[in-house]
């Protein structure tokens, strides 16, 4: 039960930081949130942990938070502002593939002590990494243009601009984050594990994304109240 409850309090905890840093820093503090939700799911995204029944990647959570940010932006400011976000997610992605290989050329001194964990988590993570960014890459950039597709939909449907924000939430993320469940597991694990650990990975991975996408549409609806009442540094 403790895995479930941390994985509860880590969604509070990164979707509440994302509204504060929206709040105290506008869009600087949502570009923030990028590249620490970035950094931070490519080192979780190496443990496994099992809850709710079922066995998954310990970033899925950090994943989730980014098409939060890129929501957001597209709501409140522009396709612009969200596709500088996935951008900015692609620029960390690459420094830390190489930051975090380069530490393992240096020859560490005789009261060296982290070296061996370091090299034992790293040294396994480049396939890792680059699928992370091959990935987000094509996730995150097909959920901006899934968001504003919805959105021309749902403004001809309804007539209004304001209408359905919750469909295109759900309906672009949802389908993005298929793509990135499907081509994140078969790119960093096939060979790993067998098929049925693949599918197991897969079905859990999306469940989660499942989950914290309905999650997350609250989180949106408050950011735009924020931002319509004027409480959004520009």
């Amino acid at each position: 039960m403790i895995n479930e409850l941390l994985l509860v309090a880590s969604l509070i905890l990164i979707f509440g930081s994302t509204i504060l840093a929206y709040v105290w820093f506008g869009k600087v503090g949502l570009y923030a949130m990028t590249v620490i939700s970035t950094i931070t799911a490519n080192i979780e995204c190496l443990i496994m942990v099992n809850a709710f029944g079922m066995e998954q990647t310990l970033g899925n959570v950090f994943f989730a938070a980014t098409f939060l940010i890129t929501d957001i932006l597209s709501e409140n400011h522009s396709k612009k502002d969200a596709d500088r976000a996935v951008m900015l997610g692609v620029f960390t992605n690459i420094f830390f593939i190489i930051a975090s290989q380069s530490w393992m050329l240096f020859t560490p001194s005789e009261s060296d002590w982290v070296m061996p964990a370091i090299t034992q988590v790293f040294s396994n993570t480049p396939r890792m990494m680059l699928s992370s960014l091959i990935v987000y890459a094509v996730s995150q950039f097909l959920d901006v243009r899934l968001y504003h597709l919805w959105w021309r939909i749902t403004e001809k449907k309804c007539g209004s601009h304001r209408g359905f924000l919750w469909v295109r939430n759900n309906g672009s993320t949802l389908i993005s984050q298929m793509i990135n469940t499907v081509l994140f597991t078969l790119f960093a694990f096939f060979g790993t594990y067998d098929a049925p650990t693949l599918l197991s990975i897969m079905l859990s991975s999306y469940v989660i994304f499942i989950v914290t996408s309905l999650c997350d549409t609250p989180v949106i609806y408050l950011a735009r109240k924020l931002k319509e009442q004027n409480k959004i540094p520009e």
